[in-house]
This record gives structure tokens, sequence and C-alpha cells, in this order.
């Protein structure tokens, strides 16, 4: 039985790990285990707890040398015979290089340091699409950001042109360097509180003498549709079931009081996906991706994950796709409902290590739909915390009731979540505590919109009946925790959009 680990501290890594050594193919019978290098403190009581076929490999810190050191141990010992880096920063800090130097280039997946700039510079990787013919937006540029002139003479410019204008801290932002403007009255404003998160960033990159790189582009319309996209070291790649994250912390669209955090919930498959569009996701983006990696000699077995707008028409079929960035690794949390309609995550992963991509198709359960919640710290605390992304309460107690969980159909993926053995208790680390999930298969004659509202109502139910709680230290009774409710709704909207 082959090993496969993911190596991370977030929650798409364990449940990659319990996928992997749970779901059942039919077409691809080979049983895989599932392992987690590191993972977050909480994970191992977890999964302990339930009985999960899961082993854990420990690092002696969440460095890069840490990691790379734990992962050549383990691959030497023969305990892991794969492995899948999660998070960006273990990429760009050369965690990939390091492995393939010990010996073991065809165990690891994802790109090197040579290639981390797909994602950790947005301006690299806005001239690597320009140069391969992938679409992105209608304009782009760069300035200083020192500068306040520059943007917001190139800002009234877009506004004017095509109704809307974002800039983009180019480099790691979790996530979060996105800012979107739809008037004049808000460009001082978004500048201001961009310049305020990133002067130290900027500083620690380019000093005060030195320009200060600043995306500026066009506002994109359309259907934000994110493709999650396996590659192998041939060139052949397979295109896994879409998600549609929800990143804005609040209902509503984005702005200066609703912030990009970060994946507060998603769903699986997006409520656009159609054959059509996977194929035009293939030949505009993926291919012409792959030979551009090949030409710069970047090219190795990887994850690639562009985030795109979609134009369609009055049938709701796909007319144009443009790409907004590209990361190089799965999202958070949007690998999750994929991952979970995914029966053969193994065989697809050791495949694309083996170069034999083309030959392993994704079984994927196509009568389902899956739902992700994200529970994240609420407000509150002994200094009046505003709560995830803000400034967040830690070290409460973490309340679950597994049995309720269980009889539902409702799996637990802990997260920002640590665990102190000598009370046995988990506690609550802040930020994205922990993530519900959850299937449920669409019959024939059912309307998928209804279905994914019941599904949903079931997560929320959870939530709402105090099954999953953040003890607050002021409320015995209450809970920290705080969710959005309208993850998995977009299936009724895109329904009753197309309806004739």
């Amino acid at each position: 039985m082959k090993k496969i680990a993911f190596a991370g501290t977030d929650g798409r890594t364990l449940l990659c790990a319990y996928v992997t050594a749970t779901a059942k193919s039919d077409q691809y019978p080979e049983p895989y285990a599932g392992m987690v290098v590191r993972g977050t403190p909480a994970m191992p009581a977890y999964a302990a707890q339930l009985e999960w076929p899961v082993q854990f490999v420990e690092t002696a810190s969440n460095s890069v040398d840490d990691y790379a050191a734990a992962i050549i141990k383990a691959l030497q010992d023969e305990r892991i015979d794969y492995v899948v880096p999660m998070p960006e920063t273990l990429l760009f800090s050369g965690l990939v290089d390091r492995v393939a130097e010990a010996g073991f280039d065809n165990r690891i997946l994802g790109l090197g340091q040579a290639g981390a700039f797909i994602e950790g510079d947005k301006i690299k990787c806005k001239e690597l699409c320009r140069d391969a013919g992938i679409p992105v937006a209608p304009k782009w540029t760069t300035v200083d950001a020192q500068y306040y002139s520059d943007v917001l003479q190139t800002s009234l410019a877009y506004l004017d042109e095509v109704g809307g204008v974002v800039l983009k801290y180019p480099y790691s932002a979790g996530g979060k360097g996105a800012r979107v403007i739809l008037n004049a009255w808000e460009i001082k404003d978004v500048y201001d509180q961009l310049i305020r998160d990133y002067k130290d960033s900027y500083k620690g990159l380019f000093g005060k003498k030195a320009a200060w790189p600043l995306l500026i582009e066009a506002r994109m319309s359309g259907v934000e549709i994110s493709f999650t996209i396996l590659v192998d070291g041939n060139g052949h790649f397979r295109i896994l079931p879409t998600a549609m994250d929800y990143p804005e912390r609040f209902e509503g669209p984005a702005g200066r009081n609703n912030p990009i955090t970060g994946g507060t919930g998603a769903i699986s498959p997006h409520p656009m996906e159609t054959p059509r569009l996977i194929e035009m996701a293939a030949q505009t983006i993926a291919a012409p991706l792959v030979d551009a990696m090949r030409a710069r000699k970047i090219l190795r077995p990887c994850i690639v994950y562009p985030g795109c707008f979609v134009s369609m028409d009055a049938d709701g079929r796909p007319t144009r796709i443009r790409v907004c960035e590209i990361n190089i690794r799965p999202g958070e949390p949007e690998a999750q409902p994929v991952a979970r309609r995914v029966r053969n995550l193994g065989a697809l992963i050791q495949a694309t290590l083996a170069g034999n991509l083309d030959q392993v198709a994704p079984d994927v359960r196509d009568d389902q739909v899956a739902v992700c919640i994200a529970l994240m710290t609420g407000p509150g605390g002994p200094d009046g915390q505003k709560g995830y992304p803000w400034s967040c309460t830690k070290g409460e107690p973490v309340a679950m009731d597994m049995k309720y969980l269980k009889r539902k159909g409702l799996q637990l993926i802990p997260s920002a979540m640590t665990y102190v053995d000598q009370q046995e208790l988990f506690k609550s680390d802040g930020t994205r505590v922990a993530y519900l999930n959850a299937n449920v298969t669409v019959k024939p004659g059912q309307q998928r919109g209804e279905v994914a509202a019941r599904l949903a109502n079931k997560l929320l139910a959870a939530y709402d009946n105090g099954k999953v709680r953040v003890i607050p230290r002021e409320d015995a009774d209450g809970n920290r925790l705080a969710l959005r409710r309208d993850i998995g709704s977009n299936y009724s909207v895109a329904e009753k959009l197309f309806a004739r």
C-alpha cells in the first residue's frame, strides 16, 4: 500500500489524507494510506478519538528546514512514499528543491523555487500569461506604491473605461492582497488601507529608496471560477472538479467593511461548471500554461490553481475565460469539497508523480454536491477583539458533539485548534477554527439548488444548536464562533438566472 503524506498546517491537509485513505473507486481499486506531515496541534488527538486511519509525521518546527528534514527522513525510512506540500510558503522557501536534492525528485509534488513566482509574484505571473497567450484583465499595469498620484491617475482611468479597478499587493498575502475600488470616492481610503497593511512588507523587501511595485488591473466582470489542475512532469494534465469559494468575510460584495479574508466557505461543483467550460479551461489556460512552464524549464509534477472570470451567454454557456491569478497549490477551503467528491485521489497523485497522468482520469461523484463552511472566531474578548480576520480571542475551549455530527453525516475538520493533553481539551487558536463538511446526492428529478439548501441548513443547524462551540470566557453558554449563512445558495441563484 502506497503511503501519501500531505504536508501543512490547515484543514485541507487532514481532509485530503482522510479521503486518500478511505475513498473507494471501482475503476482504481488500489488502496492508499493517508498521512499528514505536521498538521495542527489538535489533529492527532482528534483523528485518534474518531479512529481515523491517518498517521502523522512530526516536524521539529514550522520552518522549511524542519519540514525538509522530517520529509527526507520519512522517505528514507519508507514511512511515506509520496508527499504533497499544501501551503505556498513551503514552495516559496524551496522545500521541493531540498527534497529533490536528497534524491527524491519523483516523490514530492509541487513546483520548485524557480517556478514559485507564478503565485509568489503576481506581476511576473501576468508577464508569463501575456507571453503564453493566456487571457487576463483587459488592462493592467504596475506603479510605485509610494506615489499616490500614479495610483490615482491609473485608478481613475480604469474606472472610466471599465467601471472598476483592483489594487493588488503583488506578493504572497494569503489571499488578502486584492482591494476592489468601484467608484472614485473609495480610491484614497482603499489605497491608505493597503499601504498600512503592507508597508512593513514593502520596506522589508525594498527599503525606502527602491520602488514598491503595485499591480493595478481593470476589474473583470463575470463569474468567478477556479480550477484545480494536476500536471505531471511530461506535461499531461487533469482538471479536477471545480469549486466556488466565498472569500469575503460577510455576505455581499467585497469592500472596506467586508474584506477578502481567505475562504469562509466553498462548494463543489461550481454552479456554472459544464463539460464545455472544462474543455475551455483546458485549451485556453492549462495547455498554454504547461507549454510556458516547459519553455522556461520549470515544468515538474505540480498543482496549479488558476482563479478565473468566466463570461456566459443567456443559456449559461461559457463564452470567454480570463485569468485573475494562478496559485501553485490547492485552495483552502476549496480543496475540501473537491477532495470529498474524488474517489481516486491517491491514484491521481501517484500518476502525477510517475508521469503517466494521461492514463488515470479523475473518478468523480458527479451526482453529488459538497458544501464546506468555515467556523471562524467571532467578535468579543478581554480586549474587545473584532474577530476574524482582524484581532481574535485565543485559548478558549472548543466543545464538539461528535455523536450528533456523525449521526447527521457531518464531518468536522479542525484547523486553528490546539489540544491540551493534561486536560484532554481542545482549544481555539483563533482565525478559522474548524470546517464543517458534508456531501449529498442529487437524485433524478431533484433541483440541485433545493438539495444544496437542505444540506447547508443541516450544517447551519449544527451551529445554531450549539453542537460546535468555542466557549467564551465571559459566557459559558455562549458561542464565540461565527460563520456565513449563504454558503451554497448560489445553486438556486444559478437555476433562477437561467430559468426558461
